[in-house]
């Protein structure tokens, strides 16, 4: 069975998506619209833009799906997936490409979503860091431990953690869990804590977002982040994608169900190739490839 998964955040560079804007006539009709559904021109700053322009959250979330969601669509009958999942933000990726959503429906929950986190981490400093050659409990444990807001975040695969919170908790339990015997703990660039209760005003702000938007029911199972386990039902998915921003990204435990329930390819579809190195770490039988255009 073949297992569609769509990258988050990170997965970005300079240069993405050009060819399918320059070989396909209808990707580049769907570039036009997502510049004008953003107001402004995003496919400008995906092709040229400098790694700081790309890194910008109103940028990144955006462009990364519109690299997903093109791809997939233009793989027409290559895109044939018993069951999708996407690492945080490539699960509104994964669920477009799956039928549930509209192109335009989807990246306008994505901009909203964007913007809603960028708003939440201005208000309040915070940080994420990943934790490398420590058992999930143990990490899990220090969090619990530690004065402040800090929690695990994204359960990767094994041996690999990211946590997220204030800034002197993530720092605090850093510096505990290096004494514990972590092989890393590094604070990570990124805006602020996702995946976390301090982004819980950008939660509300998406919910009434996703709660206006007309879901379909997708066309496979699709393994949400927050529940790990094949969901089709659209009430569940909409709860679901709602709770992801302020519950941690399960995509080790959904990986692992979604070989349980027959997975023996995974195809990444979008930017980078991050996906596929975490399943191998997660099963090292698991089959990875990248999807592309034939």
């Amino acid at each position: 069975m073949k297992a569609y998964v769509f990258p988050g955040q990170g997965a970005q560079f300079t240069g993405m998506g050009k060819d399918l804007y320059d070989n396909y006539p209808e990707a580049k009709e769907l570039f036009h619209k997502a510049n004008d559904i953003l107001g402004f021109d995003i496919s400008k700053i995906m092709f040229e833009g400098t790694a700081d322009e790309l890194k910008e959250t109103k940028v990144t979330q955006p462009a990364i799906f519109i690299h997903s969601v093109v791809l997939a669509k233009m793989m027409g009958d290559d895109f044939a997936p018993d069951m999708v999942a996407g690492h945080s933000l490539g699960e509104l990726s994964a669920l477009t490409a799956a039928g549930a959503l509209s192109f335009e429906d989807g990246l306008r929950i994505v901009s909203k979503r964007a913007l809603a986190m960028q708003e939440a981490c201005e208000a309040q400093e915070s940080t994420m860091a990943a934790i490398i050659g420590m058992a999930d409990e143990d990490v899990e444990k220090v969090c619990e431990e530690v004065d402040g807001v800090v929690v695990a975040a994204n359960y990767n695969c094994p041996g690999q953690l990211v946590i997220s919170g204030e800034v002197p908790a993530v720092e605090k339990a850093c510096e505990i869990l290096k004494e514990k015997g972590a092989r890393r703990a590094l604070i990570l660039p990124v805006g602020g804590a996702f995946h976390s209760p301090l982004m819980e005003p950008a939660r509300e702000e998406l919910a009434k977002a996703i709660e206006e938007t007309e879901f379909n029911k997708p066309t496979c199972p699709i393994y949400q982040n927050v529940s790990t386990f094949a969901v089709e039902g659209i009430v569940d998915i909409k709860t679901n994608l709602i709770y992801q921003l302020t519950a941690p990204v399960k995509w080790t435990q959904s990986v692992q169900n979604m070989i349980k329930d027959g997975a023996t390819e995974f195809i990444e579809v979008g930017p980078g190739k991050a996906l596929q190195g975490l399943i191998k770490k997660i099963d090292r039988e698991a089959q990875v490839s990248q999807g592309s255009v034939a």
